[in-house]
């Protein structure tokens, strides 16, 4: 079977730059290797806190790269720097404002600096685009408040299909 693409784009200028380990990147990657049993590639992207280099680059990995899934991990916050939100409303046909507020609704379970956050998700075409913060135990909260409904969604825009570790995460699906 032929590992599906998944987008993984780290958005900071400091790792952009080299002066900054990427640690959002790779707390993505690992939970997706917890989360998921189906055979998974990511297409990673390294990009500054610019709103071009951020459209470019989802824009890449949804019509170039084919990936179904795109996760992005930092400048969600309140900054001017963090243009993130606006980047992806930018390059999405539709928004789809429940993932932003189960991943806020369930932070704010452990960070009062929850509202702080402006992460949003949208479909471009056939994949589906979703803001996550940029640490790695808050990417970690925020997928999994939302995972158990992307491999269903990502059914009804006919992206690849996605199967999820049950012991982990289950992922629902209408039954019939």
């Amino acid at each position: 079977m032929i590992p599906v693409p998944i987008g993984v784009v780290t958005i900071s200028d400091r790792a952009s730059a080299g002066v900054y380990e990427d640690k959002g990147g790779p707390g993505i990657e690992a939970a997706l290797a917890d989360i998921l049993t189906t055979p998974w590639r990511p297409a990673r992207r390294l990009v500054p806190d610019e709103r071009a280099a951020i459209e470019a680059a989802l824009r890449d990995l949804a019509d170039v790269e084919g990936c179904g899934l795109i996760l992005t991990t930092g400048g969600t916050g309140p900054s001017p720097r963090d243009v993130t939100p606006e980047a992806t409303a930018a390059v999405c046909d539709r928004l789809m404002p429940g993932f932003g507020e189960a991943m806020r609704a369930r932070s704010l379970l452990e960070v009062p600096t929850a509202i702080l956050s402006r992460q949003i998700a949208g479909l471009r075409g056939a994949s589906l685009i979703i803001n996550l913060p940029g640490k790695p135990a808050a990417i970690r909260t925020c997928l999994d408040a939302v995972f158990p409904a992307i491999p269903y969604c990502l059914d009804l825009i006919g992206a690849a299909r996605l199967e999820t570790n049950t012991d982990v995460c289950v992922a629902f699906r209408p039954k019939g």
